[in-house]
């Protein structure tokens, strides 16, 4: 908002620049006496005012000059505070700015010696008349139009400046003491005293008279303008009192609000029943009577077109859907191709590998300590109770009374869910009936190792544990698939989390431990093939 017309003003500029050329940033503060008053205008003036640089290192602002009259106090100087970024001594120096210069530049007024902050500059020649002295013709405001020249263009916005002090800041540096509450109350004076009432008003005058009304008589009835009006029945949109009971007329009610029997048309029986389904008097029908059957009565599901609920998931009935609308794999036909080797065709119920496509030309002993992992994948719900171990020599506990064993079954989590326990009699291998000389008599088959107790298998992936915890370093050899170490073959997969289908835990078990972390176990070693059976 500008200041009140008639306070003379001056247009102070000033630009600040690196030695460089480059644009200083920061501000100019300029304060003047406390508070200045000018009585004539009803105006106080109070504050620093803060001229920010703008992006070339200029400023502008318009100030009352410092001679204006009718001012108190008078006779003072505008205390410049120069703040810029970057310049390590700011100058703090005094300055007048009268009137008879409306425009000044900063850089024609301020101190040249830093060690003189108290400078207060002496009128000079203004500009105007260091123009005349120069050969310049022409009075002031000549002078002033020859200074402007074309418009230049827009500069950029300047940054916004920082907010200025509120009415309450303005009284408190002016002395108010007090919270700003009690200053907003000290705002408000006591009311003032009720006037005394106004005279009444003059009376106004008459109005004029206005127009006649029409005459106080009837001028149509329904239409009918004569003078003695008669309304019939049909004027009125009435029945006659000739209708009711007659011809062609309306229908009448008796004392109990109902058409007399009279009035009904013929054969409705004066609105009785004579019969219900051929039964008259009190008449109660049963179901017999309307050709329905009894409350009591049932339908079977054949009876009407459906499958009884027992046919649900029973032989020979029809599948269930479980809570995904899904087939439950339950329910399901046995999960394999035709005409090809499984493990269920060869008596196991799950296996690791499938031994027949397995090269291993080297005899593998099974390491005391060592626990073997192989994985096995169940996709049904399958109940086991043996863990079966290919072995490539072993010739039973008769022949080797030391050798100790453990087998068991680990889900994929690591938690052990079934186990044998310690084993110290497991029976030679390649002695089932039938097998060839060169299986028996080198002790090759399966070994299988039984559990405490049966284990149901839910669908998911396990892995089958081996160990031998006592013994020498060449009782037990087993089928092995063969492995390029540091990994094998069987360890390929996908997913957010690995399964490995064989590691094992490498020395040092003397019994299987109740958890497992394939993460912290030996891949670089060859599996062992092992199976699952119930026996």
């Amino acid at each position: 908002m500008p200041l009140p017309e008639g306070i003379p003003t001056v247009r102070l500029t000033g630009r600040f620049l690196t030695p460089d050329g480059r644009a200083l940033s920061g501000q100019v503060v300029l304060r003047a006496p406390s508070l200045v008053t000018f009585g004539e205008y009803d105006v106080i003036l109070g504050g620093p005012v803060t001229a920010p640089l703008d992006s070339t290192g200029a400023f502008e602002v318009v100030l009352p000059a410092t001679d204006a009259p009718g001012m108190n106090p008078s006779d003072w100087s505008y205390q410049v505070a120069e703040q810029l970024t970057g310049v390590p001594a700011n100058r703090i120096y005094q300055i007048l700015l009268p009137a008879e210069s409306p425009e000044v530049d900063l850089a024609d007024i301020a101190p040249t010696d830093p060690s003189t902050p108290s400078y207060v500059a002496v009128r000079g020649d203004s500009a105007y008349e260091v123009a005349v002295e120069q050969g310049f013709t022409g009075n002031v405001s000549q002078w002033l139009a020859s200074l402007i020249g074309p418009q230049g263009v827009k500069g950029d916005t300047g940054s916004t400046g920082p907010t200025g002090d509120d009415a309450y800041e303005v009284a408190v540096a002016a002395g108010f003491v007090g919270t700003r509450a009690q200053w907003l109350a000290s705002l408000i004076g006591p009311q003032g005293v009720k006037g005394d009432q106004g005279e009444a008003g003059t009376a106004g005058a008459d109005g004029a008279d206005g127009a006649d009304g029409a005459p106080g008589v009837v001028q149509s009835v329904n239409g009918q303008s004569v003078a003695a009006v008669v309304l019939g029945a049909a004027d009125v949109g009435a029945v006659p009192a000739t209708a009711p009971g007659a011809a062609n007329g309306v229908a009448q009610l008796d004392a109990s609000g109902k058409v007399p029997a009279a009035q009904l048309p013929e054969g409705t029986g004066g609105g009785a029943v004579d019969s219900v389904n051929g039964e008259t008097g009190v008449v109660v029908l049963d179901a017999a009577d309307v050709g329905a059957a009894t409350a009591a009565h049932t339908h079977t599901a054949a009876q009407v077109g459906a499958i009884a609920t027992t046919a649900r998931a029973a032989a020979n009935g029809v599948a269930s859907l479980d809570a995904t609308t899904r087939l439950p794999i339950a329910q399901m036909p046995t999960a394999a191709p035709k005409n090809i080797w499984t493990p269920q065709s060869l008596g196991f119920q799950a296996w690791s590998v499938d031994p027949a496509g397995v090269a291993n030309p080297t005899l593998k002993a099974a390491v005391v300590g060592r626990i073997y992992l192989s994985g096995i994948n169940i996709t049904e719900p399958t109940p086991v109770n043996r863990v079966v171990i290919h072995a490539r020599g072993w010739g039973g506990s008769a022949l080797v009374p030391a050798a100790r064993f453990y087998a068991g079954i680990y889900n994929e989590a690591g938690s052990r869910i079934a186990t044998s326990g310690q084993v110290s009699n497991l029976p030679e291998a390649g002695q089932i009936t039938g097998t060839a000389p060169g299986a028996k008599n080198n002790h090759v088959g399966a070994v299988p190792v039984p559990l405490t107790a049966t284990a149901t298998l839910q669908p998911g992936r396990y892995w089958a544990a081996f160990l031998m915890s006592a013994g020498g370093a060449t009782d037990f050899y087993y089928m092995h698939i063969q492995n390029e170490a540091p990994a094998n073959p069987g360890n390929f997969f996908l997913g957010a989390t690995a399964f490995q289908r064989h590691w094992c835990i490498p020395s040092g078990q003397t019994s299987l431990p109740t958890t497992v972390n394939q993460s912290t176990g030996e891949v670089g070693l060859d599996p062992a093939i092992m199976a699952l059976a119930m026996v």
